[in-house]
């Protein structure tokens, strides 16, 4: 017999060897794509969650209990994928188009983003799969048992239920690591993934290892293994049809219903062309899953002694033929059975409470709102990592309570009755563009409360005997298990019978009556015409968001880099490059899709109608789906498309008008004032010339007269310099001399040569970080430090405050370095920061700041011919300019 420290050193090995798999798997994906991670075979291999220990070990057991019944475990994903392969297909193309999250976003999100329906979908979820969690921590600790030869009840219980608690306990660790390490759907789970597929191989390689030992060490060959089963007690089974009816129904939406698969078969799904080669070769996968379950329970029924347990009968058989090593696989494979599907139920789980769940009560418990409400990613990925703990924990607590009871045996197919509850409202939502809100939430409510009350109560022992035999409040005619007088028939045949039938005439009879809101038509028709209408993303319309308040709330929920490239895409669509982008309609579509990514589509609408002033939709969202053809959508969408473009147009002349007008304004300033400056140092020069001309200076006056004279030549020559360096720019007749310099080295000089950092009280402070800049750059050194000269210098004229401060943050990203210059100043308003780089130009008082206006100017057209940007960036509190450099230029030092 193996001990227990041998089994347990095998576990733990195992499991380092699924931490190491994992963390390289992020760490690769980190570094850029790579053709086996987004490989279709280790998306097919991850869809293989589906078997867990209840397969691995149960399907022999109801196998050696109910002959072929077993298949049809097996039949109901099969006949998805091969028949209907093209509901995957559209299931996918939502999840991407909608950045969907979980099963509870998916029917949310098409009933206009109902944050009711995602709830009711959440709670059914964590009740079908708690139970399911709890089963697979009993079959490790049975498997363990077997090993140790642990009593299955009595003084040995606590030894179980230590190995419960410490199995939960390691598999929440590995899933906040790996699972929680980011909020973007669209960055996929690699490390989990690339994990579950490996354990998809073990668990595959231990069931047909053990099946090849039984039918060719044990029984002789295929053909003996045949008369075997011929001769067996399976051979006399009788199907029942609408038993086997049912559970082909259940095997076939738990596949695309349970939170598990809707993960990996939406979720994690990393290219829609993936499918193709998962719609054969996943059937394969579980064909070869069933392929030796008959003749292991057709032997271990006779190997083994009476009595015997034959869920285990894959672990026992070897072990009662002296096959440790054969059993330790099987081990393996049950060990791998269970953890992967606790760890991705427990992802998408953790997934669906925090997004609709817990994030809605924290931000409906914000005063200040949305926009004001703190460090949103933190607050979410910290409520994944409890929920995480707290699904675990209440799988842990289910297998305490029950105590490995017979009605823990049999939870599979009630879990998996429990979660088919949601396929009316889904099946329903992606073909029927008349489904409504009402309607989904009826049929879940009546689906949900029949199969706790047919069901799950009744399968946990809830009930007490007489109201299994007499009903509530004592009508026969509501006994749990015969409803309206149905005796005879099988409790699962029943439940399914009634649950799934009044859920569906409930959604259908309720979706008829009632109308859908206009939100719900334009998700109806984005879900119904995914194909037709590309991504088919909708928004609210309307309102009176402002730029700032929505960048505020997505660099607190998506990071601040992350956030402040996604407004900077969008402004230089809108042809406003380095500003913040208008609150199009599109853009608001196009931000709540991003943030859908992160906390989920019903959440993401809320924030966003928060921040919008309203959710009520215009006229023309209810024009846009007034006609049902798609010939008239189509044409709809085309008009929409013409007026948008027509009215970002019209917006693009107004706002040239504008800031031609200004720059007329400015033109106008600064020719009078080059004609002020080029005057008076030439009056001075004259009227001091001619002082010493005259004669009769004593040595002190023709020393200041000379001085001045100086002086004022400087002056004159730093103002035609300044004019032929942007004529030289422009004209690009500019000739770069290229060094290698540290950009401290080149920050020193710059702060040096613009005289900040002096003693003075008023003096403008520089804030800087050594740290980040040690970076070498290969550049024009006299050009690039002429601009932070220029820079500098703006911020120790133009920061009105009584303690001016500069802070130089310098970053580095993938393809370029960023030195960005903040002060905390009164800023630049928005009229004014779409003419800052213009020539001519001054924001203040033409005489109090000393230059003509060239010096933004001047350096933006060096920063174009160093390769490299200079923009403004707007909501940092004060004036902010960003000095970007490209990658190809920059070096690391060290």
């Amino acid at each position: 017999m193996v001990s227990f420290n041998i089994l347990i050193t095998v576990a733990v090995i195992y499991t380092m060897l699924l931490f190491g798999v994992a963390f390289y798997a992020d760490q690769r994906a980190q570094r850029g794509p790579s053709r086996w991670l987004r490989s279709p075979w280790t998306y097919t291999l991850s869809l293989s969650v589906y078997c867990t220990a209840w397969t691995f070990y149960g399907a022999v057991g109801n196998a050696a209990r109910s002959g072929l019944e077993y298949l049809t475990i097996y039949l109901g994903p099969t006949l998805v994928f091969l028949a209907w392969w093209w509901l995957l297909r559209k299931l996918v193309r939502i999840g991407k188009a909608e950045r969907i999250t979980s099963i509870a976003d998916m029917i949310s999100s098409r009933y206009g983003k109902s944050p009711t329906i995602a709830v009711i979908v959440t709670v059914l979820a964590i009740a079908g799969t708690t139970p399911y969690i709890a089963l697979q921590l009993q079959s490790v600790t049975l498997s363990v048992a077997v090993f140790t030869e642990f009593p299955t009840g009595g003084g040995g219980g606590s030894d179980l239920n230590a190995t419960a608690f410490w199995l939960s306990a390691g598999l929440a660790l590995f899933t906040i690591f790996f699972g929680t390490r980011n909020l973007d759907a669209n960055e996929r789970h690699h490390g989990v993934v690339t994990a579950i597929a490996l354990e998809a191989i073990v668990k595959l390689v231990a069931l047909l290892a053990v099946g090849i030992f039984v039918v060719w060490g044990v029984s002789g060959g295929v053909s003996e293994t045949l008369r075997a089963i011929d001769a067996s007690p399976v051979a006399d089974w009788q199907p029942s049809p609408s038993r086997w009816t049912s559970m082909i129904f259940l095997s076939a939406a738990a596949v695309i219903c349970l939170p598990r698969m809707f993960q990996v078969l939406v979720v994690e799904n990393a290219d829609e062309r993936h499918l193709r080669t998962a719609v054969w070769a996943f059937p394969t996968y579980i064909l070869a899953m069933s392929l030796f379950v008959l003749p292991i329970a057709v032997v271990g029924l006779a190997v083994m002694p009476e009595g015997s347990n034959p869920d285990l009968f894959v672990l026992t058989l070897p072990l009662e033929l002296g096959q440790e090593g054969l059993a330790l696989l099987a081990f393996l494979g049950g060990f791998s059975s269970a953890t992967s599907m606790v760890i991705v139920a427990s992802i998408a789980l953790a997934t669906m409470v925090s997004n609709h769940i817990v994030v809605p009560i924290w931000l409906n418990t914000r005063p200040a709102g949305a926009s004001m409400s703190g460090d949103m990613r933190q607050v979410v990925l910290l409520s994944r990592r409890l929920s995480i703990i707290a699904v675990l924990g209440l799988g842990y607590v289910y297998y305490r309570t029950t105590g490995g009871s017979a009605a823990l045996s049999a939870i599979g197919l009630v879990s998996f009755a429990g979660v088919a509850q949601v396929v009316p409202a889904l099946i329903g939502g992606l073909f029927w563009r008349g489904a409504t809100r009402k309607g989904a939430i009826a049929g879940l409510l009546v689906g949900f409360g029949l199969w706790i009350y047919t069901l799950f109560m009744p399968a946990i022992g809830a009930f007490p005997s007489s109201m299994l035999l007499h009903g509530l409040f004592g009508a026969d005619m509501l006994r749990p298990q015969a409803l309206m007088g149905f005796t005879d028939m099988d409790p699962l045949v029943h439940s399914i019978l009634w649950s799934i039938s009044l859920n569906t005439l409930a959604f259908i009879i309720v979706s008829l009556v009632s109308f859908p809101t206009p939100m719900e038509r334009l998700q109806g028709a984005a879900f119904v015409n995914v194909f037709e209408r590309g991504d088919g993303a909708v928004s609210p319309i309307g309102g009176q968001a402002e730029a700032e308040d929505l960048l505020v709330m997505s660099q607190r929920l998506l990071g601040a880099r992350e956030a402040q490239t996604l407004f900077q895409r969008e402004a230089t669509r809108q042809g406003k490059a380095g500003y913040l982008p208008d609150p199009t309609p599109d853009f608001i579509t196009l931000l709540e899709r991003e943030l859908a990514g992160s906390v989920g589509g019903a959440t993401a609408h809320a924030m966003i109608a928060q921040i919008n002033g309203q959710t009520s939709i215009t006229v023309r969202d209810l024009l846009a789906v007034a006609d049902e053809s798609a010939q008239m959508l189509e044409y709809s969408s085309q008009l929409e498309a013409q007026s948008r473009e027509l009215e970002q147009t019209a917006r693009k002349l107004r706002e040239a008008n504008t800031k031609l007008t200004a720059l007329s304004v400015q033109k106008d300033a600064f020719l009078s004032q080059v004609s002020h400056e080029l005057r008076t140092p030439m009056t001075s020069i004259r009227s001091f010339s001619e002082f010493l001309m005259e004669g009769g200076m004593d040595e002190k006056a023709q020393a200041r007269s000379a001085g001045i004279i100086h002086e004022e030549s400087i002056r004159l020559t730093r103002l035609l310099d300044d004019l032929l360096d942007l004529s030289v720019l422009e004209n690009g007749q500019v000739v770069l001399n290229v060094q290698t310099a540290r950009l401290s080295d080149l920050l020193d000089r710059a702060v040096s040569s613009a005289g900040v950092g002096s003693p003075k009280p008023d003096g403008l402070e520089v804030i800087r970080s050594a740290e980040d800049e040690g970076v070498l750059l290969k550049t024009d050194t006299d050009r690039l430090t002429q601009v932070f000269i220029n820079l500098i210098s703006n911020a120790q004229k133009y920061c009105v405050t009584d303690t001016p401060r500069l802070r130089i943050v310098v970053t580095r990203s993938q393809d370029s370095v960023d030195i960005d210059f903040i002060d905390n100043g009164l800023g630049i308003s928005p009229k004014d920061a779409t003419v800052v780089f213009e020539k001519f130009v001054r924001l203040t008082d033409q005489a109090s700041a000393g230059s003509a206006g060239l010096g933004l100017a001047i350096s933006r057209e060096i920063m174009l011919r160093l390769g490299g940007s200079l923009d403004y960036v707007p909501g940092q509190g004060g004036a902010a300019f960003r000095v970007q450099l490209p990658l190809v230029w920059v070096e690391r030092l060290g």
